[in-house]
């Protein structure tokens, strides 16, 4: 089992916190209590990655430094010393925190921060619940797959997951003001599953995020938490679309055309609708040119249309490839590119990618490589 990992699906731009002589500070005062003498290192996390701030010369077992901190904008800082973390912090403008070590790294001691304290204790029944899960996951490991034992501890582990689950639900609701709800929102198993893995828990969130704008509007690590409420929020409301769709047997898409109103998939007149994932490259246009559009002036007759997804982050560029091309297609774009969760649901590995929707379902037997077999399937269709 692994602590969280902050924060899988977001970026944002480079630590601004660096150290100086000067600005606002945090600092720290350490010691180890031995008597320990060499380096410990300073970073801090810059989201999902840590930055590297200063390398400290402990002496006599002692050592200090101070970080810039913007106000009401809390870093996460850790120390480590070469590959192992010693001690997690969470540092406010104006902080004195000292911490007190051994040489084995444990740190027997944390005062001046009451946002580390509640860190370090969400991080202690992590660790006491992965240990929990790990330990069941290996006997169950050892048990025959389908037997009653196996089936008794599988159960256990459903078990105490769900109190772990209602537990770190309850801290999150009850400290929705503070940014040591951040990790536990993220906090991961072995094999990358999120413990807040229901699609209802973009609601949590969503009104997570809201609280912690309240009190930390410009914080990295806010940001980066309304990114992925974004994400999650985008993910449920269409899973209520698909539920709603009674009739129709294909995800719905609904995204701004060129004259910034929506147009929805589903809207689209046509018996053999051909959903199209592109972008405005140099080799896509020649293929607009040189293939879609001679197809579809033959075949639009007949029955084709095309809804084509431009995955063009650069809306200004699509625009002018569909306007100097002159294609007379419905044309809309996700300027989230690869992060479209459209192209995530109609498993968009390439572009350009073509989907065919015929009579109002996905035709799943279509088998389209190249412009010959392109050519060919819509013949034999219209």
């Amino acid at each position: 089992m692994r602590s969280f990992s902050l924060f899988a699906a977001a970026s944002v731009a480079a630590a601004a916190t660096v150290l100086s002589a000067c600005g606002s500070k945090a600092v720290i005062n350490g010691e180890f209590t031995d008597g320990y003498s060499g380096e410990v290192v300073v970073k801090l996390l810059d989201v999902n990655r840590f930055e590297v701030l200063d390398t400290l010369s402990v002496k006599d077992g002692r050592f200090d430094c101070q970080v810039n901190v913007e106000k009401g904008q809390p870093e996460f800082i850790y120390l480590f010393r070469g590959e192992e973390q010693l001690v997690s912090m969470i540092l406010e403008q104006g902080d004195k925190v000292k911490v007190e070590l051994d040489s084995m790294g444990f740190h027997n001691e944390v005062s001046g921060s009451a946002e580390t304290l509640k860190l370090h204790a969400v991080e202690n029944s992590f660790s006491a619940f992965s240990k929990e899960v790990g330990g069941l996951s290996a006997k169950m490991a050892s048990l025959t797959p389908g037997s009653e034992e196996a089936a008794i501890m599988r159960a256990e582990l459903a078990k105490r997951y769900i109190a772990y689950y209602r537990d770190r639900l309850s801290y999150v609701l009850k400290n929705s003001r503070s940014l040591t709800v951040v990790p536990v929102l993220f906090q991961q198993l072995d094999g990358d599953v999120p413990v807040f893995s229901q699609k209802t828990d973009a609601i949590i969130f969503r009104n997570t995020c809201d609280s912690l704008k309240e009190v930390y509007p410009d914080s990295r690590y806010v940001k980066a938490l309304e990114r992925e409420a974004d994400r999650r929020q985008k993910l449920l409301e269409l899973d209520g679309r698909l539920k709603d769709a009674e009739v129709r047997s294909f995800a719905d898409i609904e995204l701004p055309g060129m004259d910034g109103s929506k147009v929805k998939l589903s809207e689209v007149q046509g018996k053999l609708v051909m959903l199209y994932f592109w972008a405005s490259s140099a080799e896509q246009k020649m293929f607009n040119i040189d293939t879609l559009l001679p197809l579809y002036r033959q075949y639009h007759p007949k029955g084709l249309e095309i809804y084509a997804v431009s995955l063009d982050v650069d809306k200004g560029a699509w625009a002018s490839a569909v306007k100097t091309q002159a294609l007379p297609w419905i044309n809309v774009c996700d300027t989230r590119g690869a992060a479209s969760v459209y192209a995530g649901v109609y498993n968009v590995q390439t572009l350009p990618t073509a989907v065919f929707i015929l009579d109002g379902t996905v035709d799943y037997s279509a088998k389209v490589g190249d412009d010959a077999s392109l050519r060919s399937y819509i013949a034999s269709k219209l």
